[in-house]
């Protein structure tokens, strides 16, 4: 009886791995078109959008019942009192974080911060900001040790 076994269980170590090899090489994918879509979208949007390395100045967080409208009130007066400077609103369940500028260094970042740390506190944030506004002779290559900030 204990031959009987070691030689079926021999036979099905041997044929399995054949068995499991016959659809080598032919790899079907199928799910909804509508995905490959989107993602085409998405792609073409990133090409439009492009952006540099930069900083951006995160003046609140904001999270609870209410924070969406103190968010866009907080967004609305900020704009009110400094009308060139972008302002953008980043959710991130559960936050609303509001972030402001588009400075392409740490030191012109800063600066700005100094400016508005009595009404807004903040902390200066690595992001990639939108050239739109920039000058781009102002651009300076990232050095290795801001890479890791």
């Amino acid at each position: 009886m204990y031959r009987v076994f070691v030689i079926l269980l021999l036979t099905f170590v041997v044929i399995l791995p054949s068995w499991a090899q016959k659809g080598r090489g032919h790899v079907e994918i199928t799910g909804d078109t509508k995905v490959g879509e989107l993602v085409k979208k998405h792609i073409e949007f990133n090409e439009k959008m492009q952006t540099v390395p930069g900083y951006r100045i995160q003046i609140a967080s904001l999270s609870g019942p209410n924070s969406r409208n103190a968010a866009f009130e907080l967004k609305k007066k900020f704009k009110a009192e400094y009308p060139d400077v972008e302002v953008y609103i980043v959710f991130t369940e559960p936050n609303f974080r509001i972030k402001v500028g588009d400075f392409t260094n740490k030191l012109d970042a800063f600066v700005f911060m100094q400016r508005i740390k009595d009404h807004y506190p903040g902390t200066i944030k690595s992001d990639n900001v939108y050239p739109i506004h920039l000058d781009w002779s102002d651009l300076i290559p990232e050095t290795e040790d801001e890479a890791g900030n």
